[in-house]
């Protein structure tokens, strides 16, 4: 076997949450170009059908699935539709979650709640989606790889699961004041706790369990936002959306069969100061 051999996953059938969003959508076709076959889930159902269309016009075969991973019944639905369709299910990758934007195409301002009177519900939200819809989908999505023998599980973290927001970036003079939120961080770090006890707990089942951590991702954020990230970037840049699929599918792949419980970071430098 080659080394480009290991990154083939031809015959693997790989779930994607969140797999209509900006980074899901590359994941799904990078997973499909290697050559798996790709079950796009998303809350929003027309998305989710449109990566799907995308991925079998190109050739390749996929499943749509709208889900809200935060409702068990929904998410043992969702693995019994991939078992039906495919059979089999040997990647997951989890990267559907709650993240307010700043970037223009949202037309949101973002968080304006100061911590001291950040809503509670917004808070359990966030928690619902971000850790319990993960923990959901991974229970069901590790008893077909338990019966297999064999199984990959990628959680997607973020570069503020390992650093606090710089909330500067967010700040604009003469205007209403916004934070990233406290729950994208606390939600964030919990990615990686979790992973880790998966990872732990899996151990001798050949179910390998890491994490993807990536930086910030351009997405038509304003000319000010990309002059103080490249600021605080070490490679003076945002990401490009392409910039995490390399990463994605060596985890996804034979060719990290010696990594589990790890986290492999990909924030053009950004926690490196």
């Amino acid at each position: 076997m080659t080394i480009m051999d290991k990154f083939d996953l031809a015959g693997k059938v790989a779930l994607v949450t969140g797999g209509a969003g900006l980074l899901g959508t590359e994941f799904c076709h990078t997973l499909a170009q290697a050559g798996a076959d790709v079950v796009v889930v998303d809350l929003n159902g027309g998305a989710a059908r449109n990566v799907s269309r995308d991925l079998v016009a190109s050739g390749h075969l996929s499943l749509d699935i709208q889900t809200d991973i935060t409702d068990s019944a929904a998410v043992k639905e969702m693995q019994a539709a991939t078992m039906k369709e495919f059979g089999r299910l040997d990647i997951l990758v989890n990267s559907a979650a709650l993240d307010p934007k700043f970037d223009p195409g949202h037309n949101s301002p973002g968080d304006s709640g100061t911590f001291e009177d950040y809503p509670l519900e917004t808070w359990k939200q966030a928690l619902d989606v971000n850790l319990t819809g993960m923990f959901l989908v991974c229970q069901a999505a590790v008893h077909p790889m338990l019966m297999q023998g064999n199984g990959v599980i990628i959680n997607v973290c973020s570069m503020y699961g390992l650093v606090g927001p710089d909330q500067r970036l967010y700040q604009r003079q003469g205007q209403p004041a916004r934070y990233k939120p406290v729950y994208y961080s606390v939600t964030k770090a919990g990615v990686l706790g979790f992973t880790k006890y998966l990872a732990t707990f899996y151990a001798g089942k050949n179910i390998r369990v890491n994490a993807l951590t990536p930086g910030g991702v351009y997405n038509g954020h304003d000319e000010t936002f990309l002059q103080e990230y490249a600021a605080r970037a070490v490679l003076g840049r945002m990401a490009k959306k392409d910039e995490m699929n390399g990463a994605l599918l060596f985890l996804a792949s034979d060719a990290s069969t010696y990594m589990t419980g790890a986290n492999l970071v990909v924030d053009g430098g950004w926690t490196a100061w």
